[in-house]
């Protein structure tokens, strides 16, 4: 009886013993042959379709869909890609999108009787079978594209782990089984094109590439379209075995299959037959394949410029996760994401930064944060460094986000505006007077022991207006102002202005690690009375230095640093993107009062002027710089009502001492006590060329009055 099932023949496998191993192919051929007798009298009956699972049906229907991981894509403001997040390299591929010769060189070479079968090709399996018992080793398979399909589909989309992987690609009957049930069901409901089509689009073909649309990408730099003979006999080639066969590491053995592939493809049962002198032609041909390979990286520390759009690709992958994007999703959703990263702006930055600050000079970093303004958003523009985003460190290469992480050292003066902010929130003007004295006592801060303050060199005493204070930036008048706003409020206007990180950091505040009691490193400031804090020796974010000046710049308005613009899923819907809301933190009286108050860094006596007038600068700006005590750090910030940045250049190296700027040579360490490195020499001489090119084509645009 055609349906039933003789198991003598899986018995008699079963009881080889030893000679198991050697036939255990033709084991599973057999179950495959038993299986496959029983389809046709069951489909006929309707019985496979009443005992299909439900689970089963949902396979079958995810086969039909097809909706396979696809790469996703990071873009500029300009629409231009930047960076691609992926697992495997995908580009999916409609039938229109596939050359002939493709269809030609898979067919002939996986299944020459794909236009014929229902699924499963009896006849190649009953050959199959009779050769694999001739030679009692497997030296042949039968699995039709379409049971392929199925297999690939399971093993490359469906598989969530690793054990999923292992059994969708297990040499088992039952593997086999369920794949020739699947491919006889998907025979019913999808058109032989189709299945052809989602085949080649789910194959992998070696290199981290799947799919021919990427293959003829990764290997040709062309779209599958374009595919000629001898290239998509390459390809086919591949897919019998992407490891031994890939043509860069094994040329000879891929030419060789190549060959077979092109001699099969000039058959005369090939649907889509080639002549013998095209197939003569095509196999004298040179495999062609790109060095290196076209296929774009997969990672921030490889994407294409990564030198310059690294660390901005870097910012944004830690954004989207923290606002719910695993990695997972995004290397498998084939999301296309528009960002705000402005690439002019980014190479002038960049420019800029390396002029200064060379990206092989040892152990200094110049890093710059630009972020355009807004009442409703804050659109990051630029991250860049002296430093290339990358892994070699001998190359000057750091794959440390220095432009949005926390770095180890203060911004200096650059503090001393969080202490004016809280004054003008208080009522204070620019133009109210504080006093200047060349040192300043205070048993206010610390445990109540007496602090002394001095001025840096070159800062006069004299009493002087809060803005003529913020351009000359007193130590003493500060600390004085200070006492007067307090420390809690100056702490609490840093973080509301966009210190937020920064100040929300963990820090273990008793300084024993056995009893681990950590608090945030504002309730620390607090908590110690550190009257320092309006000196800068709190460490800091460029990225969130910057947003504090757009922050100032929007009115009061703070928004996060954002590096979307939109995200579309792969069907062209836009995606929520869940973001922190954009809060009023001051009025727009202090905001302004602020503005004014700094508007007199670039000019004649202020700290940042000789750079400015160096690089021609004639906008109203806000600005203020900084230096720490052992000039190892230093710091300019600044913002006009368009667009803000920041400036840190430090010691990222050792022997961690304090920097020398000497004219237009390149800064190097020289002191663990001393140095020259000032706010207003490499931070401004980065600062200023850069936004001289940020601001072209931009109109003139006062600060608000206060």
């Amino acid at each position: 009886m055609l349906c039933s099932v003789d198991t003598s023949v899986i018995g008699a496998c079963v009881r080889r013993g030893g000679v198991l191993l050697k036939l255990f192919g033709l084991c599973v051929l057999s179950g495959v042959l038993v299986a496959s007798l029983m389809l046709p009298a069951a489909i006929g009956a309707g019985a496979m379709v009443n005992e299909t699972t439900s689970a089963m049906s949902r396979m079958s229907d995810s086969l039909e869909e097809a909706r396979m991981p696809l790469t996703t894509d990071v873009l500029d403001r300009n629409g231009d890609p930047i960076a691609h997040f992926y697992d495997d390299y995908r580009i999916p591929t409609s039938s229109d999108e596939i050359a002939d010769t493709m269809r030609s060189a898979i067919t002939a070479i996986e299944d020459k009787r794909f236009w014929d079968h229902n699924g499963v090709d009896w006849q190649g399996t009953m050959r199959a079978l009779a050769t694999n018992i001739s030679s009692g080793s497997v030296q042949e398979g039968a699995s039709t594209i379409t049971q392929q399909y199925v297999k690939n589909y399971l093993v490359h989309v469906a598989a969530d782990n690793k054990v999923e992987r292992h059994d969708a690609q297990a040499t088992t009957i039952a593997r086999k089984l369920r794949e020739a049930r699947l491919a006889v069901e998907l025979e019913r409901t999808m058109s032989k094109d189709e299945i052809l089509t989602s085949y080649l689009n789910v194959v992998p073909f070696g290199n981290q590439t799947f799919g021919v649309g990427a293959a003829a990408q990764t290997y040709f730099g062309i779209s599958s379209d374009q595919l000629n003979i001898q290239q998509a006999a390459l390809l086919a080639a591949i897919v019998n075995a992407p490891g031994a066969l890939n043509p860069n590491s094994n040329p000879d053995a891929a030419r060789e299959r190549r060959n077979e592939v092109i001699d099969r493809m000039a058959q005369p049962n090939n649907n889509f037959r080639i002549t013998k002198e095209d197939a003569e032609r095509a196999k004298q041909q040179p495999l062609g394949v790109l060095h290196p390979l076209g296929r774009p990286p997969s990672s921030c520390v490889s994407a294409g410029g990564s030198a310059t759009n690294g660390f901005f690709c870097s910012y944004l992958r830690d954004y989207l996760n923290e606002a719910g994007f695993s990695d997972k999703e995004l290397e498998n959703g084939g999301y296309t994401i528009h960002t705000t990263m402005d690439p002019e702006a980014t190479k002038s930055a960049k420019k800029a930064a390396e002029a200064q600050v060379p990206k092989d000079s040892d152990n200094i970093a110049n890093p710059m944060a630009i972020v355009e303004p807004g009442q409703n958003s804050h659109k990051v523009r630029a991250l860049v460094a002296n430093r290339d985003y990358g892994n070699d460190a001998s190359k000057g290469q750091t794959a440390y986000n220095i432009t949005t992480e926390v770095i180890p050292y203060g911004s200096g003066s650059v503090f001393k505006i969080f202490t004016a902010a809280a004054a003008i929130q208080q009522g204070w003007s620019p133009n109210d007077t504080i006093p200047v004295p060349s040192a300043y006592t205070t048993h206010q801060f610390g445990h109540g022991q007496q602090w002394t303050v001095h001025n840096a060199e070159g800062v006069s005493s004299g009493s002087r207006s809060l803005r003529d204070a913020l351009a000359t930036s007193p130590n003493t008048g500060f600390v004085w102002l200070l006492e007067r706003v307090g420390l809690n409020n100056a702490v609490d206007m840093a973080e509301k202005l966009g210190l937020r990180h920064s100040l929300s950091r963990k820090v273990d505040a008793d300084g024993d690690p056995e009893t681990d009691k950590k608090v945030t490193k504002a309730k620390d400031i607090k908590q110690s009375r550190q009257g320092s804090f309006t000196l800068g020796v709190t460490p800091v974010s460029v990225l969130e230095l910057s947003n504090v000046m757009a922050t100032i710049a929007s009115d009061g308005k703070w928004c996060p640093p954002t590096p979307v613009e939109s995200i579309t899923d792969r069907d062209g819907n836009p995606v929520q993107v869940n973001e922190k809301s954009c809060s009023q933190v001051v009025s727009p009286r202090t905001a302004h009062g602020l503005a004014q108050g700094l508007s007199d860094d670039h000019k004649a006596g202020g700290t940042s002027h000789a750079a400015a007038e160096s690089a021609g600068w004639t906008r109203p700006l806000m600005a203020k710089t900084g230096t720490t005590q052992y000039y190892q750090s230093a710091v300019l910030v600044g913002a006009t009502p368009q667009m803000a940045g920041a400036v840190m250049t430090y010691t990222d190296g050792p022997p961690y001492e304090g920097i020398c700027v000497n004219g237009s040579a390149a800064p190097y360490q020289c002191s663990d006590t001393g140095g020259n490195l000032y706010g207003g020499t490499i931070p401004a001489r980065t600062f200023y060329p850069a936004m001289n090119t940020v601001h072209e084509g931009l109109p003139v645009k006062q600060l608000p009055e206060f």
